[in-house]
């Protein structure tokens, strides 16, 4: 069972620029990975076992700041600040020196990703894009994933993107980390390598302000957002609040 109030968090945009080259997992999390982490005691060791957690949500720094919790942000910081203040380093790197930094994408189909290398040659000049597309499957066999980690190892990227949708992404980068002969940051971002490549839409910038990128979400797909943004708010109100009068561990 997760403890936000236990949990360190990066405080704001300006922590996550001054973070320092090396091997580094990031995580994010919102009310909704805070809700399936309740239940899911692999996934609330992945988001609690990881390098760096984000508060990729409002209602996370709210809450926070209600229960006193060890770590206080002061902003939301979504999977997007992340890709782009990560992306844009490597892309200045790229541009100081005469070979091309690697960011390999691991996750969604090809054609999504062929929608991020084409993209990226543009906004990103600078750096290199590897990807691989894994099978879309709950779970892999383990030569897929001895197979994973070895393109993984062999493409020795200076950044690393998994967007394999949640708790699967987060638990399968937390479960073979070690495998990973690897010197660079990683990060979950699941829905990222859609809004980047352009097949998903993501909430104009005044819903982004005042906190309803999760409503525009779901008017724009109801029929599979309803349970996890109608339920899951509720769930996730009940849940801290269990969270902050009934837990002392």
């Amino acid at each position: 069972m997760l403890r936000l109030k236990k949990l360190q968090l990066a405080i704001n945009r300006d922590e996550v620029r001054q973070w320092q080259h090396g091997k580094m997992l990031i995580n994010t999390i919102n009310a909704h990975s805070y809700n399936v982490a309740q239940t899911d005691a692999i996934f609330a060791e992945a988001l609690s076992h990881g390098d760096k957690l984000i508060p990729d949500g409002a209602s996370i720094v709210k809450a926070c700041r209600w229960m006193g919790a060890q770590s206080q942000p002061k902003e939301r910081i979504a999977g997007w600040d992340l890709f782009v203040i990560e992306m844009e380093k490597l892309n200045q790197r790229g541009a100081d020196t005469d070979v091309k930094p690697c960011c390999l994408f691991v996750g969604s189909s090809e054609e999504v990703l062929q929608k991020i290398t084409e993209k990226a040659k543009n906004v990103y000049p600078h750096i290199r894009i590897e990807t691989y597309s894994p099978p879309y499957k709950p779970e892999f066999t383990e030569e897929e994933n001895n197979d994973m980690v070895t393109f993984i190892n062999k493409t020795n990227p200076d950044l690393l993107w998994f967007g394999m949708t949640a708790p699967k992404q987060e638990k399968w980068a937390y479960q073979h980390w070690d495998r990973l002969n690897i010197n660079c940051h990683a990060g979950t971002i699941g829905a990222v390598f859609d809004f980047f490549a352009g097949t998903a839409q993501r909430a104009p910038l005044w819903w982004q302000r005042h906190s309803l990128e999760w409503l525009y979400r779901l008017c724009k797909e109801p029929r599979r957002m309803w349970r996890r943004y109608l339920i899951g708010n509720i769930l996730f109100i009940i849940n801290i609040v269990k969270e902050k009068y009934t837990c002392n561990e």
